[in-house]
């Protein structure tokens, strides 16, 4: 049956006319993004009981006053505070394995799916009001914030559980069936789901799962910092490691081969990617899963964090018709972010972009994106030759990796393409001695390559708890300064508190170093010039060092002299 649409809901109800509701749909289409009944609130049309009493009609669901329930304690610890929180639901009642949730977007079809598949229990939706929730997440869930040791308490004390892990977990034949209910039992389930939730919530980028003899370790990174959780029992590894393996499709039963897989969630109403990576160690297997969050991530040449000149020429470059771009920096330091913000800049209707990528991250509309799978031979060359043939515009090849990819590359430059790609060096003026150690001829990187972009990501200070310091000697002689060279200079450090989980960071900031090939580089390129040489002739003709990027950040309090100096190297 079909769903009816919420602004005839309002006038059938007689909450507005039908001149109103014409209004609200000019309203809507020019805020594409916002939902009707938001607008319609927002506009004095409608109040809060009655928007959630037309979404009650339109999903055929009950309306519920939350003031007037009491919900119990058990029913309570059914929902994490982190689920609450993200989902914006409250537990009203559990019959048998149906629990009842309260919610104010009822709409979200998919947190039903995703719930019942955290919880393994039958969901049930009521309706509530938007201050309802509000007032119920602060009472029952804001002051009693739900956190690891007390969940590891439970899974410590749960003597059934241990004995389970522990006949499974001994050496002898394997019983799939016992594993199998061992990780879909409920405390895995949940331990699971937090360490999730409160990764994705932190923006973590990834979480590490690491048996040791004696300990097993749970790590996510976040801002490109390791922070350790609460450990969970030694025995629940193999439990929790095999939970991981049944959500990515892996095999079970094989423990001795490293295996590749990914886990779909949809977490709080968007899409989470979960790259999954599986180990064999001494003491059992190690994972680690990557976290592709798209929401965290905004594909914006503007958000990059570029300084107005640099991006001014990174546009120049990447506008032009043919040539090789290249961005360079270690694993983790936003290359893959710079060159997706920067084709979906250049992703118009008249323009084929084509992509080779291992793996592809993030999904883009409009653009043809092929996944590299070595092991029936899709390699970055193969796909390449045939990339060739589908008439594309613009190429992105995930990272030069060999002579055969790099020359593909070139011959692609060559015959009227721009081609975007990466590589792992220090900074910009060393990628020109990594191609040729690649065996790369001189003259045909002088003939293609237009711009190289280095980078790196520091952290941010809290804006919250950001405090000016004065940082000592040794501190300025690791930045190549001394004392007399910052009298005048402010320097700022993060004291730490909550909103940086006491570490004094809040997210990360770029920085950039963008050497533009012109004649006169090209030629000392051609005399096979140290890369020295061509460091000091960049710099003379504009080049900011990634180190300089660092400094004017700590000047402006954007980030500390740890960081700056952790990320880069000083140039001689």
């Amino acid at each position: 049956m079909a769903i009816r649409r919420l602004g005839q809901i309002f006038v059938d109800l007689g909450f507005i006319s039908d001149e109103q509701l014409e209004m609200l749909v000019e309203e809507q289409q020019q805020h594409a993004a916002d939902l009707i009944g938001r607008i319609a609130e927002e506009m004095g049309l409608i109040t809060d009981e009655q928007l959630a009493q037309a979404l009650a009609e339109q999903m055929n669901m009950q309306v519920i006053e939350l003031t007037d329930v009491e919900i119990s304690k058990e029913v309570l610890e059914e929902i994490t505070e982190t689920m609450a929180q993200l989902y914006r639901v409250i537990p009203i009642k559990l019959d048998d394995n149906t629990l009842t949730l309260a919610t104010n977007e009822p709409q979200k079809l998919s947190v039903q799916d995703e719930l019942r598949s955290f919880l393994g229990r039958e969901i049930n939706m009521v309706v509530a009001t938007d201050r309802d929730i509000d007032q119920a997440l602060s009472r029952y869930y804001a002051s009693d914030e739900e956190n690891m040791e007390s969940l590891i308490g439970e899974l410590e004390d749960d003597e059934d559980l241990k004995k389970a892990a522990e006949e499974i977990s001994a050496d002898g034949p394997i019983d799939i069936t016992s594993m199998e209910a061992l990780a879909d039992s409920a405390p895995v389930r949940k331990l699971l789901n937090m360490v999730l939730l409160l990764a994705i919530k932190d923006h973590a980028s990834d979480i590490h799962f690491e048996p040791f003899e004696d300990e097993f370790r749970i790590r996510i990174k976040a801002d490109g910092v390791l922070y350790e959780m609460v450990p969970p029992p030694r025995h629940l590894a193999f439990a929790i490691t095999t939970r991981i393996k049944v959500m990515a499709n892996l095999d079970i039963a094989e423990r001795r081969m490293p295996q590749d897989g990914r886990i779909e969630l949809s977490v709080g109403g968007h899409p989470v990617d979960l790259r999954v990576s599986v180990l064999p160690t001494m003491f059992g297997e190690s994972v680690v899963m990557r976290v592709l969050d798209r929401s965290v991530v905004s594909l914006n040449l503007n958000k990059v964090g570029m300084d107005t000149p640099t991006l001014t020429k990174f546009r120049d470059v990447i506008a032009k018709p043919n040539g090789i771009v290249l961005v360079t920096g270690p694993t983790g330091s936003g290359k893959t972010t710079t060159l997706y913000s920067a084709l979906n800049e250049l992703n118009t209707v008249e323009d084929k972009l084509i992509t080779t990528e291992d793996p592809v991250e993030y999904d883009m509309e409009g653009i043809v994106q092929v996944p590299i799978d070595s092991d029936i031979g899709v390699t970055f060359a193969a796909c390449l030759r045939s990339i060739l043939r589908q008439d594309p515009d613009k190429i992105l090849v995930g990272e030069i990796r060999d002579l055969e990819t790099a020359e593909i590359a070139i011959q692609a430059s060559l015959t009227g393409h721009i081609v975007f790609s990466t590589l792992h060096t220090n900074d910009a003026p060393s990628t020109i001695t990594r191609l040729k150690d690649m065996g790369v001829p001189t003259f045909l990187i002088t003939a293609t390559v237009e711009a190289i972009l280095a980078q790196r990501l520091v952290r941010r200070i809290c804006s919250q708890c950001r405090e000016e310091t004065t940082p000592g000697e040794d501190l300025l002689y690791d930045l190549g300064m001394s004392s007399d060279d910052v009298l005048d200079k402010l320097f700022y450090r993060g004291a730490g508190c909550d909103l940086c989980n006491n570490t004094g960071y809040k997210g990360r900031v770029g920085l950039f170093e963008l050497m533009i090939l012109n004649d006169d580089i090209r030629d000392m390129i051609m005399r096979n010039a140290a890369t020295d040489d061509l460091r000091d002739a960049a710099s003379s003709l504009g080049m900011v060092s990634l180190r300089d990027a660092g400094i004017s950040f700590i000047h402006d309090g954007t980030t500390t002299i740890d960081e700056v100096v952790r990320e880069t190297i000083l140039e001689a």
